[in-house]
């Protein structure tokens, strides 16, 4: 099971951090629904390029970290490192998963935009399951 978990978020943040790599280059496709917008359909922020090298570059991390706590691939990191940096994973995820209260997460009140309506059916559950799957690799052995 931690293996197919393990997997399950390589492929995930491989994907992720790709699509953030493609907007990043310039690339349009999905971007304007990935951005939260407020109740006029004005964008809540502006991802620059950099931006979205860096979370790419996050999510990169994100999927080495699970392939070293799952020993697909041999890193020898001190074990302390690998719990705390599980937790803090979990942590994240299920953090914007709830989101913010407004515009991100299940509890947004802001609820009439395209981003509202994805971040809904997709993105949240989304983060659910990531931290779901990282809770499997830190529990099962």
């Amino acid at each position: 099971m931690k293996i197919t978990a393990a997997l399950i978020l390589s492929c995930i943040f491989l994907f992720l951090s790709g699509l953030h790599v493609y907007w990043g280059l310039g690339g349009k496709w999905a971007k304007d629904a990935a951005v939260p917008r407020n109740v006029n359909g004005a964008k809540r922020i502006n991802p620059s390029a950099f931006a979205c090298f860096i979370v790419a570059f996050l999510l990169l991390g994100a999927e080495f970290f699970v392939l070293v706590e799952s020993r697909l691939l041999f890193f020898n990191w001190p074990g302390w490192l690998l719990h705390s940096g599980s937790w803090i994973l979990i942590a994240l995820f299920t953090a914007r998963a709830i989101g913010e209260f407004r515009y991100v997460g299940f509890f947004k009140k802001v609820k009439a935009s395209k981003f509202a309506y994805l971040d809904t059916k997709y993105y949240s559950p989304l983060c659910v399951l990531i931290a779901a799957l990282l809770c499997c690799l830190e529990f099962l052995d």
